[in-house]
């Protein structure tokens, strides 16, 4: 996902004069296509989230679209305040851009674990979370926060995905993409939910019995605003079963229970998947860590 992400954002930029890029002192051998290309709207600001997250709201109150970029919790915790502050209250064209969501780093230690991310961004009233689930749907993303500058957060994989889709899908905020494969239904009144990296856990389940019947959507764009329109999603299905690398407080089946609350015949339909806290302080590959947590199947 984070080779696609530059690819797209070296093309994007070439059309697009105001996009700009910060690090933080690392993406070493991902980010070196766009340095090279735009040298003048490339800034390496240190290990300093802080202060690079203050210099990307500078520079979006003056017209740039900044992307700031760095490893799972370090671009997103450690300078939440100027997130909220800086970029989310003054409403400014500042893409966070998080490497390596839920547990992809989870070998290099749990300060690497990603897995309470969502809670912290989609409390902030203007972000836009983009969560895709593959390389594809990584560059639709970025295509459509592009066009549409705003607050928001790009939660990418680590490297290695493999692409579900055959084309460049099209996404907007709160739409369901539905998957199609060798594993996957493309109706039926069963449906696994996903966003982000969970789709990959979604299509393993699929090979499971028990999910047999269920077709796999995959929600790669969500905010506060776009919870209005999933009870009409909803009302197609019997069973919802979201997935999520995350833990399940502040997550994305919890926004899921929040978008329905309204409608009790439909929240009954709605069953939660996540990480469990066991993760937490735990140290391991991803897939140790999704066996740990409750998210293997097969």
């Amino acid at each position: 996902m984070r080779n696609a992400f530059i690819d797209e954002l070296v093309k994007l930029a070439a059309q697009h004069t105001n996009i700009a890029l910060i690090v933080g002192d690392l993406g070493y051998s991902v980010v070196e296509p766009f340095a090279d290309c735009y040298p003048d709207r490339f800034i390496n600001a240190g290990v300093a989230e802080q202060n690079m997250t203050g210099l990307a709201a500078g520079m979006a109150s003056e017209g740039y679209h900044v992307f700031t970029y760095s490893i799972a919790n370090f671009p997103t915790f450690r300078c939440a305040e100027q997130i909220r502050n800086d970029v989310d209250y003054h409403k400014l064209p500042v893409t966070v851009v998080s490497v390596g969501g839920g547990v992809a780093y989870g070998a290099l230690g749990y300060s690497h674990h990603a897995i309470q991310d969502y809670a912290l961004m989609r409390v902030l009233p203007n972000m836009l979370i983009a969560a895709p689930g593959d390389p594809l749907e990584a560059r639709a993303c970025l295509r459509y926060l592009v066009a549409n500058p705003q607050p928001s957060y790009l939660r990418l994989g680590k490297a290695g995905e493999p692409c579900y889709h055959s084309a460049v899908p099209e996404v907007k905020p709160g739409a369901w993409l539905a998957i199609s494969g060798t594993k996957t239904k493309q109706t039926g009144d069963k449906v696994l939910l996903t966003t982000g990296a969970a789709l990959d856990v979604a299509l393993n389940w699929a090979g499971a019995p028990e999910y047999i019947d269920h077709c796999i959507c995959s929600m790669p764009l969500w905010s506060m605003d776009s919870k209005l329109q999933q009870a009409k999603m909803a009302e197609k299905y019997q069973i919802i079963e979201t997935i999520e690398d995350h833990l399940v407080d502040g997550g994305f089946g919890s926004w899921m229970m929040e978008s329905l609350m309204n409608r009790p015949d439909l929240l009954q339909r709605l069953r939660l998947h996540a990480l469990g806290k066991s993760v937490c302080g735990s140290v391991g590959t991803q897939k140790m860590l999704h066996d740990l947590g409750g998210l293997s199947r097969l």
